[in-house]
């Protein structure tokens, strides 16, 4: 219960500090836009490049664990696409809705969460967890959007215009390239792995506080009814997928199968409002369901810790 608080309590602060920002009129009119492009273009990609250039390339090949904690956020990903999609919805707006129902807050809540829990064994597996959902999830979510808001009719120049753009996107850039540094073996120099360390720090706080200022900027709410359908998905469909798959269909050892269920039950991470924001779309149900899973994740994630037991 303490390690839940104590890396869960100041997440749900961050974002409260940006509505009370935003209601103050503190940071100005532009202070989402800005704070936004910051995480985006500079804050985010540093710790995504530092994340992957600390991983021997070795450690990620664990294919019972992809499996379990990957089919846990591709199956439900693909049910809210396609509810959305029957509900009359875009591809592109489906898709921001899968991210929200699917995206965990891995690297800011769940790694710590899982150490403290589980201790140095879960490492490995919070660090796959964490390469899956920021590159491989976060990747083929923007690639669906980019997909179906180009305007091009021919496929192949549709596909060429998404190859562009993905290869212009600092958060497939950053992690790509600090891979390509991994292959080579060689450590960091001392004052970038710092200067990484300075600007990577502080994507979490920019991103939550960015979600706060975009909650108290909605005047209108979010939808209900979407907001609660996402938050059960995250936080009671996805862990339970989870669970079945690493426990019953895959036989992961202990430790690899209770870090996958802990990260699946982990609230909707800022990486779904980035995308939100970056396109302007299904904003206030993504801020929406950040903040509700968040909120409920209280509840949700003390109460598993205790049927799974801690190490």
């Amino acid at each position: 219960m303490h390690a839940v608080v104590f890396v869960a309590l100041p997440v749900f602060a961050l974002i409260l500090a940006g509505v009370v920002a935003a209601r103050r009129k503190v940071l100005g009119r532009q202070a989402t836009e800005v704070l936004n492009q910051y995480v985006v273009y500079l804050a985010l990609p540093a710790l995504l490049f530092q994340a992957m250039a600390g991983i021997h390339p070795r450690d990620l090949a664990h294919p019972g664990f992809v499996g379990a904690f990957g089919g846990a956020i591709v199956l439900p990903y693909l049910a809210v696409v396609l509810i959305a999609r029957a509900g009359g919805r875009r591809l592109a707006d489906g898709a921001i809705q899968g991210l929200s129902a699917t995206y965990a807050n891995v690297g800011y809540m769940g790694i710590p969460l899982c150490l403290a829990a589980f201790g140095q064994a879960s490492l490995v597996p919070s660090v796959i967890t964490m390469v899956l959902t920021a590159c491989v999830q976060f990747g083929a979510a923007l690639a669906i959007v980019e997909l179906d808001l180009q305007s091009h009719p021919r496929l192949g120049r549709t596909l060429a215009s998404v190859a562009a753009a993905l290869a212009r996107n600092p958060l497939l850039i950053a992690p790509a390239a600090g891979f390509l540094w991994a292959l080579t073996g060689l450590a960091l120099p001392a004052p970038l792995a710092r200067f990484l360390a300075l600007l990577g720090g502080s994507a979490t706080p920019c991103a939550l506080v960015a979600t706060g200022l975009m909650l108290a900027e909605r005047q209108a709410g979010f939808a209900p009814r979407l907001v609660a359908w996402l938050s059960a998905v995250k936080l009671l469909v996805q862990p339970a997928l989870a669970w079945w798959l690493a426990a019953r269909v895959l036989g992961l050892p202990p430790v690899w199968m209770k870090t996958a269920v802990v990260m699946s039950a982990l609230p909707t991470g800022t990486g779904a409002f980035i995308l939100a924001s970056l396109y302007g779309r299904e904003g206030p149900s993504t801020s929406g369901t950040v903040l509700v899973s968040t909120v409920l994740s209280f509840a949700t994630l003390p109460l598993l810790l205790v049927l799974l037991g801690t190490g």
